[in-house]
């Protein structure tokens, strides 16, 4: 099979990672301490102001085209699973913009059906237009054995959630350095702050999908507000100083449960339909 059938992405924010492990250290010995943000109960939630998908994240215009890859690794946006049901893609630079596009989800239309996939990787050799799917997902538009098929794909605003928001701090977090993983959010985030004793501290996402206080927000525990990039907001409290530990908080970002993409077979009976040469019902 040619090569840019089955590619396999060498994951950079590992790179990444040990990058922020030694800023960590850096800033450990170099940063003074700020105030912390304290906080535990209910989480809360509203619809901000309205925001929209960045440009530069927006499905490629033009000719769209699909090729499909295999991988060990767990993508460029750093999460730590890959999802569930195997539906995942990797997006071009352009549009996976340092991140930008991270969390969100495609709807993506091709010869014999439609499939929803989730952001979790990026793919440096394909060109604006260009998305590389799952195994899984390619399979429940074509044979496997086409290599590369058009299509058409956007993203879907509001899809259904998988669960409820899990945070994850970074490995290499301090008291003065910070940097914060959210999962499960259903569209892209716009914004993530940290609550310090003088207001709201806005964190910098980098191109490995976290978010980044640089100069640390406290010992913790910390109250954090998530802003996704169609104006959802919640604020979640009781997020522990706990380097490497995904923390559950029992809070959605919003009501997604209405919304379900109807699909004429499962995922793994499409999948082994297409191994088989057998058609799926």
């Amino acid at each position: 099979m040619a090569s840019w059938r089955r590619r396999l992405h060498r994951p950079r924010h590992r790179s990444a990672r040990a990058q922020s492990l030694w800023l960590g250290a850096v800033a450990f010995i170099a940063a003074v301490a700020v105030a912390s943000g304290f906080g535990f109960g209910q989480a809360t939630g509203n619809r901000a102001s309205a925001a929209v998908v960045p440009a530069a994240v927006r499905a490629g215009a033009g000719h769209q085209t699909a090729t499909y890859y295999v991988t060990r690794g767990i993508g460029n946006c750093s999460y730590p699973s890959r999802p569930a049901d195997g539906l995942f893609v990797a997006l071009p630079p352009a549009e996976y913009a340092r991140a930008a596009g991270c969390g969100g989800y495609l709807e993506v239309s091709g010869p014999d059906g439609s499939v929803l996939v989730k952001v979790v990787d990026q793919c440096p050799g394909c060109a604006a237009g260009h998305i590389d799917l799952s195994e899984t997902a390619f399979a429940m538009l074509a044979p496997l054995s086409a290599g590369r098929i058009d299509v058409t794909y956007a993203y879907l605003p509001d899809p259904p959630l998988p669960g409820p928001l899990s945070i994850e701090v970074n490995r290499g977090s301090s008291r003065f350095w910070l940097a914060l993983l959210a999962d499960n959010t259903g569209n892209p985030l716009a914004a993530v702050q940290v609550r310090t004793s003088s207001g709201w501290l806005s964190l910098t996402r980098a191109s490995y999908n976290y978010w980044i206080a640089s100069s640390g927000a406290g010992p913790g525990p910390f109250t954090v507000r998530l802003t996704d990039t169609q104006g959802h907001q919640v604020t979640v409290h009781g997020i522990t100083l706990s380097p490497g530990a995904v923390q559950a908080t029992g809070t959605w970002m919003y009501d997604g449960a209405e919304r379900a993409l109807v699909r004429r077979t499962s995922p793994t009976a499409r999948l082994t339909a297409r191994l088989t040469g057998r058609t799926a019902r």
